[in-house]
Order: structure tokens, then C-alpha cells, then sequence
């Protein structure tokens, strides 16, 4: 496999990611029970794990790593505030609204992240 395959890989992997995500958080919200699918649970994991083994593929190919890149340093503790939110959002929130401004916030640090890979930046905004 070349770089930019696995390249390409990793941001079809994170788009559907995202997606399951927004997905999930609309279902929550809406009180829908399709979140108590069984695939609803389990596929979102599967592109995660297929998301982080891309990424720590492509830091092994490129040579770059978390604290020696600013940029992967940052998306790598965002990546921790966003699987934090995310379980808040939509396991551990007890009342909804904690689980809405989880939701919203893990959407934001999902957004950040993002930014970042593109921009190469961890202070684009600046």
C-alpha cells in the first residue's frame, strides 16, 4: 500500500467517523431507538479502530510523530477530549442537556481536529 492510499484511507475513514457521530448525537437527541442497534454499536468502533490504525500507519510511513509535530501533538490531545466528549454525549451524560453541550463540543473538537490535519497548524485560527 502507498502513502497517499493510506493517506486517503485514513480521511474516508475519518469522514465516516464524523458522520456516524453526527448521526448518533441526532438519533440521541431525537430519543430515537436506532441507537440500540446492534450495528449502531458496533460499526462506529470498527471505523474507529480502522481510523487510529491508519494514522499511526501514516505517522510510521512519514516519520512523524506526536511530540515532535506540533500539529500531531495537538490533534492527538484533541482526539482524547473528543472520545471523552463523545462518551459523555452519548453514554454517560445524565440528563440531556449535559449530553447535548457534550455532543456539541465533541462536534466542535472533531472540527478542530480536522482543521488541523488540513492546515498542518495547531494555531490556524491565529
Amino acid at each position: 500500500m502507498d502513502y497517499l492510499l493510506l493517506k486517503h484511507f485514513h480521511m474516508t475513514c475519518a469522514a465516516l467517523s464524523g458522520s456516524f457521530f453526527l448521526v448518533r448525537g441526532t438519533w440521541m437527541l431525537a430519543g430515537s431507538p436506532l441507537l440500540q442497534r446492534r450495528w449502531v454499536k458496533t460499526v462506529p468502533h470498527l471505523v474507529d479502530s480502522l481510523l487510529l490504525g491508519s494514522a499511526v500507519g501514516l505517522a510510521a510511513w512519514s516519520h512523524q510523530y506526536p511530540g515532535e509535530q506540533p500539529w500531531l501533538t495537538a490533534k492527538l490531545v484533541a482526539l482524547v477530549a473528543y472520545i471523552l466528549l463523545g462518551s459523555v454525549a452519548l453514554k454517560y451524560g445524565r440528563t440531556k442537556a449535559v449530553r447535548t453541550i457534550a455532543w456539541l463540543a465533541a462536534l466542535t473538537t472533531f472540527g478542530y481536529i480536522v482543521a488541523v490535519a488540513v492546515t498542518k497548524n495547531p494555531l490556524f485560527f491565529l
